[in-house]
């Protein structure tokens, strides 16, 4: 009886943990289909998530190529209800360990954003390059910013 008891709690928790992992995943989209980028991305984690205004996010992009990457530069663009609001461009090196080998790598960004940044739904689109200015992916996902906010907590 208790070994039925622990084989049913041990289902149980891995359905939940697999439940909140799926919860958690933030879904890319490649910019366009058709095009076989020589930078595959597996997926994007934000913590936290929903990003909380005036604190710090993280965005960590977890991708794989199969070639060596010298260096070259990301291009961020975020909209907000479609409205283009912001772009910036980094370094590929700032962001990840250049030179970045073949297999796989995660590119990591973190930033603070003004605690008056309106809450709501937001558009990220993000283009890689190399230093020959050849187009390694292009991404696009969506994130949250929620209501709390560190004024509040001043």
């Amino acid at each position: 009886m208790e070994a039925v008891r622990f084989n049913l709690l041990a289902s149980v928790l891995l359905s939940l943990s697999l439940l909140v992992s799926l919860t958690l995943a933030t879904d890319v989209k490649y910019c366009d289909k058709n095009v076989d980028y020589d930078v595959k991305v597996k997926g994007v984690e934000i913590i936290p998530d929903p990003v909380a205004r005036g604190k710090p996010a993280t965005f960590s992009i977890s991708a794989s190529t199969g070639k060596e990457i010298a260096g070259g530069k990301m291009v961020i663009d975020v909209s907000y209800f479609g409205w283009h609001i912001h772009s910036e461009t980094h370094d590929l090196c700032g962001e990840t360990s250049c030179p970045v080998s073949t297999g796989s790598f995660v590119v990591s960004h973190s930033q603070e954003l003004p605690g008056f940044t309106p809450p709501g739904s937001y558009s990220l689109k993000m283009k890689m390059y190399d230093a020959n200015k050849n187009e390694l992916t292009c991404i696009g996902f969506d994130f949250y910013i929620g209501f709390a906010s560190s004024v509040a907590d001043s």
